[in-house]
């Protein structure tokens, strides 16, 4: 049961991640290789407003807003300068805002490594199925499928999700009927940075918060989106769940094997779906 209950945990947090990472390339085309640079500013974000008022909720509330802005900041400033450029300029424009957002970080919270204390609300286990199991995590399992839902009502179901759609499929036309097609893809570049900050705010609790955190979990959200679907949400939480599970898997029963797991499950991909195993095209057919 533990390993059922890390594997989810660890899905939903995966899902939290590449959902934005999902959202800005399905919408906007873009590659974001800075993705993981602003996750790891939502969990210092977290740290500081923890620090500052000692509340982890309120941590978990504003960081991720805060982070959200700056992604918008981002948006206008840089990346829409490079919609319509190769996607090289693209890459190198998000591998430069790496850099740029580590020497910022480095700055002001220095080399040492941080912790969010878990809240003492959730701090103790909890007797399920005979084991026990950490409350967090559970927390964390909740909150995550709450997520995914209001992401899945917000785009397919809701106004917005049809305006941002019509903005990503037909910006001309979107312009025409009236669309701010610019605001739009600032919106939806907020909405990603706000989940990978949110993704890190969430995870503080669970690992020390450190310069470079941002390296390790970027690599997972792109297996996340190639076995998906570029673009593809519910591809995302379907690849999520079953890339969690498989790592949560290989921690108990096969520590040694978990890396050559993970990347058994994205070279069958390529091999056998390339375009993701639920690629538009593939659902189609």
């Amino acid at each position: 049961m533990s390993t059922i209950i890390i594997g989810l945990s660890l899905s939903f947090l995966l899902f939290l991640l590449s959902a934005g990472l999902t959202l800005i390339f399905g919408m906007l085309g873009v590659i974001n290789f800075a993705h993981g640079a602003l996750y790891m500013l939502g969990a210092y974000a977290s740290f500081q407003i923890v620090q500052t008022t000692g509340s982890f909720w309120l941590g978990l509330l504003m960081a991720p807003v805060v982070i959200a802005g700056l992604g918008a900041l981002i948006e206008m400033s840089t990346l829409k300068r490079v919609y319509s450029r190769d996607h090289i300029f693209q890459l190198l424009l998000t591998f430069g805002l790496i850099l740029v957002i580590d020497d910022a970080t480095k700055l002001i919270w220095g080399l040492d490594y941080k912790q969010v204390p878990t809240p003492d609300l959730l701090s103790a286990p909890v007797a399920l199925f005979g084991s026990q199991i950490p409350a967090y995590r559970l927390f964390v399992i909740v909150f995550g499928a709450a997520v995914s839902l209001g992401l899945f009502l917000l785009l397919d179901r809701s106004k917005w999700g049809m305006i941002i759609r019509a903005a990503s499929s037909d910006p001309d036309m979107a312009r025409t009927l009236g669309i701010d097609v610019n605001r739009v893809r600032t919106g939806v570049f907020a909405l990603g940075s706000y989940l990978a900050a949110l993704g890190g705010a969430i995870t503080a609790p669970l690992v020390p918060i450190e310069l470079g955190m941002g390296f390790s979990v970027i690599i997972d959200c792109f297996v996340v989106v190639i076995i998906g679907g570029l673009g593809n949400i519910r591809g995302a939480i379907f690849a999520s769940l079953l890339l969690g599970m498989t790592r949560a898997a290989g921690y108990t029963y096969a520590t040694e094997w978990v890396e050559l797991l993970t990347f058994a499950l994205l070279i069958g991909t390529l091999m056998f779906r390339p375009a993701g195993l639920f690629s538009y095209k593939g659902r189609a057919a």
